[in-house]
């Protein structure tokens, strides 16, 4: 039951935020900030109760001083719980005995990454057969994807992870998405270098949800497309519709004034994203996870990141195995579909899983799932 309960939590934040009731909230959120911007409201002293002085200081018997306030900025707050995650994110690799390593961006922020393989990382005389970058849904974090990572390296493919901004162990206030561009940008970077770091091994990229959703807009630059063998997706963010109409004509507006705004509450009913309770127990007890409520900002990138994907579809050139839970209501699988019957390459399929939801990797059929994967990858390494 706590497992259900927290599915609902978790998956109900992407489609709340396009309900009409969000946008009510935001509403009501505005009203009091635009009150304050007015000039006659805009910088009141503070009232002091003298009775609550004067009580203060009979109490004590000495004249009363002002108390003292620190307030920490938002952004040191930010800065420290990052921070805290690093150091977790880093302390589980090193327990595992994966490598990991910091890389910083364009933007002056840390990037966390991790690699999967079991041979001595100074050996060369072990040559991986293949290269799988994994790029991690909305929330979570590479980390999450250990157990296909291992699958992986029992084909000798060696798995690379890299925790987008504001996840896991990377820079940024949790679960806040200032732009998906970013997380491409960061994609193609990490991409490059690691294909420079093993000369002439063939590369393939995986995603789930989001992360589909980032590794299809990043395949769409041609210096990326040279650089892949093809992609594996599950469940990708292809197509996320509003709930009306009004509700994405005005998300820009309040992605820009209210961007880290969270919708209390909006998660409740949600979709569920697995049928195994023990799975979602693990996966929501994870610090490393975020179980908060969607931002503003975050869900109207989602908005954006999809509505661009759905317009270039043809574009997609690249090898392409696309994986969906006909049952999934975080991400609609007909947008698994469209992108099937759209994307130009002659090489492509798709799996539709009856009665499967979103996170397919932690489903109860997840070897199911792995072995369409790893029949998929195989004849192409």
């Amino acid at each position: 039951m706590a497992g259900s309960m927290q599915a609902a939590d978790a998956a109900g934040r992407i489609s709340a935020l396009l309900s009409l009731l969000a946008l009510r909230r935001i509403l009501a959120v505005l009203q009091p900030l635009l009150l304050l911007l007015l000039p006659p409201f805009g910088r009141r002293a503070r009232q002091v109760d003298p009775a609550a002085v004067a009580d203060a200081s009979s109490s004590s018997g000495k004249k009363a001083k002002p108390a003292v306030v620190l307030r920490v900025p938002a952004a040191v707050c930010s800065r420290r719980q990052a921070l805290a995650r690093r150091e977790a994110a880093m302390r589980r690799a090193r327990e595992a005995g994966r490598d990991y390593e910091l890389i910083p961006t364009a933007r002056g922020e840390t990037l966390f990454t991790q690699s999967w393989w079991p041979h001595a990382s100074s050996s060369s005389s072990v040559k991986p057969r293949a290269l799988v970058l994994v790029m991690h849904g909305l929330n979570e974090h590479s980390g999450r994807y250990d157990y296909l990572a291992k699958r992986l390296n029992a084909m000798d493919v060696k798995v690379y992870g890299m925790d987008w901004t504001g996840h896991g162990g990377s820079d940024g206030l949790h679960g806040y998405v200032q732009s998906l561009d970013h997380a491409v940008q960061d994609m193609k970077m990490y991409l490059k270098k690691i294909s420079a770091e093993n000369p002439g091994v063939p590369c393939f990229c995986f995603g789930h949800s989001t992360g589909g959703g980032i590794i299809l807009k990043a395949v769409l630059d041609p210096d990326v497309d040279a650089l892949v063998n093809g992609i594996i997706l599950t469940s990708p963010a292809v197509r996320v519709q509003p709930a009306h109409p009004i509700v994405a004509a005005l998300a820009p507006v309040f992605a820009l004034i209210a961007p880290r705004y969270q919708f209390t509450g909006s998660s409740k009913n949600g979709p569920a994203v697995s049928r195994d309770p023990e799975a979602l127990r693990v996966k929501y007890s994870d610090p490393l996870v975020f179980t908060g409520s969607i931002r503003v900002r975050t869900g109207y990138e989602i908005l954006r990141l999809t509505a661009y994907l759905q317009q270039h579809l043809r574009r997609i050139t690249v090898p392409l195995l696309v994986l969906h839970g006909a049952d999934d209501m975080v991400t609609d699988p007909e947008g698994s579909r469209r992108l099937h019957r759209e994307a130009s390459t002659p090489d492509k399929a798709i799996r539709l899983y009856d009665g499967l939801l979103h996170d397919l990797l932690i489903e109860p059929e997840k070897e199911a799932v792995l072995g369409d994967i790893v029949d998929w990858l195989r004849p192409r390494i």
